[in-house]
């Protein structure tokens, strides 16, 4: 029996619930797998320390030691916090062939990974602001 994408996740909630609690655009970007435009998001320039969790079910992603600037206009990290905090999908989408992460706790549209990223790992998360609520630390 084939599982639907929702019963994939922990955290299973419908649209109307999920439009409770997000906002138009991270609901788009989160659940629709929209994307926002580069340079003009939250986190593209920031750089304050901490951790940077889901937007949706606050799962813990990304590490601020790991983001870097890739120049794209998108939050970028070379490695998530930890190895099963994201799912990858293929995604072909637009004529391109390219790695989509989500949320491995709510499937949330996270952005998608690049093998273009600097050392250690060379991997680029580029990553939505809007998938993402940041958490200070220290």
């Amino acid at each position: 029996m084939l599982m639907s994408d929702q019963e994939k996740y922990n955290i299973k909630k419908s649209d109307e619930d999920w439009k409770e609690e997000l906002s138009a655009e991270e609901f788009e970007i989160t659940r629709l797998k929209g994307t926002e435009r580069p340079f003009s998001n939250k986190y593209w320039d920031f750089k304050d320390k901490g951790i940077y969790n889901c937007r949706c079910c606050g799962n813990p992603l990304f590490d601020s030691e790991t983001k870097f600037d890739s120049g794209t206009g998108w939050p970028s990290f070379y490695d998530s916090i930890k190895k099963d905090a994201i799912n990858t999908i293929m995604d072909t989408k637009f004529g391109m062939i390219r790695t989509e992460a989500v949320c491995k706790n709510c499937g949330a549209h996270l952005g998608h990974i690049f093998n273009d990223g600097p050392a250690p790992t060379g991997m680029r998360f580029c990553m939505n602001s809007a998938s993402l609520k940041f958490e200070p630390q220290g």
